[in-house]
C-alpha cells in the first residue's frame, strides 16, 4: 500500500510539472526557443500575484486573476524587446539573451523582495492542508487541483491548436515559418500571440509553485531544470507528451525518496539522464532529436 501512495503522490506531483513544462515546451514549439528565463519568469509570477493580493487586500485567487493578464503583457514585451530581435541573429543569440534575463531578473526580484522565502499556504486557508481520506490513501486537494489545471491548460490549448483560426495559424508558424508568411499569416503577431499565451502558463506555474511550497528570488533555476527535464522525458513534443513527461519525474522523484530522502532529485535527474541518452542513440544526436521535437509539437 506504501507503494501505490507513492505513485500517487507522484502523480499528483507530475501535475505540477507538467504545469511547469506547458510554456516551456509550447515557446519552442512555436519559434525553436529554449527560454532560459522560464523558471525566473514563474518566480516573477509568483512574486507579482503575491504583491497584488496583499497590496489591494484581496484572496490570492483575485490575486491570480490579476497576475494573469499582468504575465500575458510581460510576453509580449519579451517577445518584441527580446526574442523577436535575437531571432535574427541566429539559434545560438536567444538563448543568451534568455539566460540574461534570467540572471537579471533573479536579481532585480533579489534587490526588492530580499532573500526571505515566501509563500501562499497561509494565504490560502483549508485547501494548503487538507486531503481526502480514499481507505489507506490521503489525496492532497491542492495537489489534486494543480493536476486538474494541468490537464485543463494542455487539454484546451489542444483544443485552441486545432479548432481555432488563431491556432491554424500558430501550428502553420510552428511548421514552415516561410510557408505561412507566403500563405498571408502574419507571423510576428503569431509569435507575439504566442509569447502572451506562454507566459500566462508561466504565471500558473508560479501561483502552483507559491500555493504548494515556498520560493524566493532564486528559486528559478531549479523549476527550469524539472520543466526542461519533463518536456524531454515526454519525448514527442506534444501536449500530453509534456504531461506524461511531468508525471513519470514526478514518480521518478517520490519512489526515490521513499527509498532515502537524498536520492529525491537523483532519481529524477537519473531517470530524465537515461531517456535522454536512449533517445539521443535513436535520433542521431541532440540536433536531430531537438529539430524532430519541434516538428511534431502540433
Amino acid at each position: 500500500m506504501d507503494l501505490l501512495n507513492d505513485l500517487l503522490q507522484g502523480l499528483l506531483l507530475g501535475g505540477y510539472y507538467a504545469l511547469l513544462a506547458s510554456g516551456l515546451s509550447f515557446l519552442f514549439g512555436v519559434m525553436r526557443v529554449i527560454n532560459l528565463a522560464h523558471g525566473s519568469l514563474a518566480v516573477l509570477g509568483a512574486f507579482i500575484m503575491m504583491v497584488i493580493y496583499t497590496t489591494l487586500g484581496i484572496s490570492p485567487l483575485a490575486g491570480l486573476a490579476l497576475m494573469l493578464p499582468v504575465m500575458a503583457l510581460l510576453g509580449v514585451v519579451l517577445q518584441l524587446l527580446i526574442l523577436e530581435p535575437s531571432l535574427k541573429s541566429g539559434p545560438l543569440v536567444p538563448l543568451l539573451a534568455t539566460f540574461g534575463l534570467a540572471l537579471f531578473t533573479d536579481n532585480v526580484l533579489f534587490s526588492v523582495f530580499g532573500a526571505d522565502t515566501q509563500g501562499f499556504a497561509a494565504d490560502i486557508g483549508d485547501l494548503s492542508y487538507n486531503s481526502w481520506s480514499i481507505g489507506p490513501l490521503y489525496v492532497s486537494q491542492l495537489d489534486t487541483l494543480i493536476f486538474a489545471t494541468a490537464v485543463a491548460v494542455l487539454g484546451g490549448l489542444q483544443v485552441l491548436l486545432s479548432k481555432t483560426q488563431i491556432g491554424r495559424m500558430i501550428r502553420a508558424t510552428a511548421e514552415d515559418e516561410d510557408a505561412a508568411r507566403l500563405s498571408g499569416v502574419d507571423t510576428r503577431t503569431v509569435r507575439v500571440c504566442a509569447s502572451a499565451l506562454a507566459m500566462v502558463m508561466v504565471g500558473l506555474a508560479g501561483a502552483a509553485l507559491g500555493a504548494r511550497g515556498s520560493f524566493d528570488p532564486y528559486a528559478g533555476g531549479p523549476q527550469l531544470i524539472y520543466a526542461f527535464e519533463a518536456v524531454v522525458i515526454g519525448g514527442t513534443g506534444s501536449l500530453w507528451g509534456t504531461l506524461i513527461g511531468g508525471v513519470v519525474l514526478g514518480i521518478a522523484q517520490t519512489l526515490g525518496g521513499s527509498i532515502d530522502t537524498h536520492l529525491t532529485e537523483i532519481a529524477g535527474h537519473t531517470v530524465f539522464l537515461a531517456v535522454l541518452i536512449v533517445r539521443l542513440g535513436r535520433g542521431g544526436g541532440i540536433g536531430s532529436y531537438f529539430r524532430t521535437l519541434r516538428m511534431r509539437f502540433v
